[in-house]
């Protein structure tokens, strides 16, 4: 049998090669949700603009975070756990199963909130938590093998439970829609499934998966020590602290939105070591790498988003507070989780296709390397296109200006629909080495080795 001799601690070629149709599946739906996102306000800004607790924002806030963020995150998982986590992932037609109950869940949440149905938005949420918890379990079989650092496999462990419990805590937001029985005031409710939600599972996965794929993306070294451990402790107790203060006592929110901030220090202090041990590009590697300038701007984004959360603890005034938190919103979820996940999609997807791509080839045959897929002018259009669309939105939502956040819309809808196009051309390479002319004998060991040094 293959590998029968090998080592228990050794990977095997096919073992660090990801599904190949999963993960497609889950990345194509991913840009079909930010698409459908973005078309909202461009078509209809109107229902967008103002007031953002009514069902049209509602909808395009999970097309943003179920949709697009944890539908690449649940895709992103297939991907960089054998190839970057070092731990196989074999898909299963239970695998399968679990992407139907995640898919249907989102698609009958969103269309729900759309038509104000919640007790249709109750039952799709049960499919989306048992598709996420499913995964979950995959994940943390799996990395209890994983030769990585401890800090990082903690760092998954609690997002997938926070998410998990900010599922829950959706659900009965939905059913109390039908008929209330939940204690508080509705708006601080939701605040708290939307910080546990925002912080607890997609920052918590950002920090963890860019402990191993910044330094992929840069290239640089990799980050190492007990230090790993201060951003998921911090972060998740900031995360409940501010999930209690908003659901029972306000006074916890001040030094738990501090909690949080320190957490995000604690990540930037890493990411700063890994600037500064920057190593040679990989050879495959065409400069400027628009992957890494959102991953860059991202981080901006999240110091202003942390920056904007700290005030509205101070704020007294509720309008200003209603205002700057759409704001906050915004940069949040589009500028700093949004486009981070774009960020990484830049460099998973070519090299995901490349693995596959190149699977059977030999070191006679020329490969195909990340830089023979997509289109470099594209990757530019959808990097200016996006950092213009983003501070449009935000304005446009301060000032309840229906004209602004159509044509924020507008901007970044035609980001998404390129990212989208650009994604699928990369795509396209899992199901072919589509070989460029000319030979380059060796280049594809020495492309492997490079993009396994992480």
């Amino acid at each position: 049998m293959a590998g029968a001799g090998r080592s228990s601690g050794a990977l095997s070629r096919r073992d660090v090669l990801p599904p190949r149709l999963l993960p497609i599946l889950y990345f194509g739906m991913a840009h079909l949700f930010l698409v459908a996102a973005f078309a909202v306000p461009a078509l209809d800004p109107d229902a967008v603009a103002g007031f953002f607790y009514q069902p049209r924002t509602i909808a395009v806030v999970h097309l943003i975070t179920l949709g697009w963020i944890s539908a690449s995150i649940l895709g992103a998982l297939y991907v960089i756990g054998p190839m970057a986590l070092r731990m196989p992932m074999p898909v299963r037609p239970r695998d399968y199963a679990g992407f139907a109950l995640f898919s249907m869940g989102a698609l009958g949440m969103v269309g729900h909130f759309l038509i104000a149905g919640y007790g249709g938005v109750a039952w799709s949420a049960g499919l989306v938590v048992a598709g996420l918890l499913f995964v979950g379990a995959r994940t943390a079989g799996a990395l209890r093998k994983a030769p990585i650092h401890t800090a990082v496999k903690l760092h998954f462990l609690l997002a997938f439970a926070n998410v998990a419990a900010a599922g829950v805590m959706g659900l009965l937001l939905a059913l109390h829609k039908v008929r209330p029985f939940l204690p508080g005031q509705p708006l601080s409710n939701v605040y708290a499934h939307l910080h546990l939600a925002a912080l607890g599972w997609a920052c918590m996965m950002v920090f963890g998966a860019g402990y191993r794929m910044i330094p992929m993306v840069l290239p640089s070294a990799m980050p190492a020590g007990r230090s790993l451990f201060s951003s998921a402790l911090l972060l998740q107790a900031g995360t409940l602290g501010l999930f209690v203060g908003f659901l029972l006592e306000k006074r916890f929110l001040l030094p738990s939105a501090l909690l949080v901030m320190a957490g995000f220090a604690a990540f930037f202090r890493e990411v700063r070591f890994m600037l500064r041990n920057r190593r040679r590009p990989a050879a495959w590697l065409v400069l400027p790498d628009y992957g890494v300038w959102h991953a860059l701007q991202s981080m901006a984004y999240a110091a202003l988003a942390a920056l904007l959360g700290l005030t509205l603890c101070l704020l007294s005034s509720q309008e200003r507070a209603l205002r700057l938190a759409a704001v906050y919103g915004v940069v949040g979820l589009v500028g700093f989780l949004a486009q981070m996940v774009l960020g990484m999609q830049a460099r998973i997807l070519p090299m995901f296709a490349a693995y596959h791509a190149n699977i059977e080839a030999t070191c006679e045959a020329p490969p195909t390397t990340p830089r023979d897929m997509g289109s470099r002018r594209t990757g530019a259009a959808v990097f200016v296109l996006w950092s213009a669309g983003v501070p449009l939105l935000a304005g446009g939502m301060f000032l309840h200006s229906a004209r602004l956040v159509g044509a924020a819309g507008g901007v970044l809808l035609a980001a998404a629909v390129l990212g989208a196009a650009n994604a699928a051309a990369v795509l396209r390479h899992a199901f072919g080495n589509v070989r460029p002319p000319g030979p380059r004998r060796g280049t594809y060991r020495r492309w492997r080795r490079s993009a396994g040094t992480a």
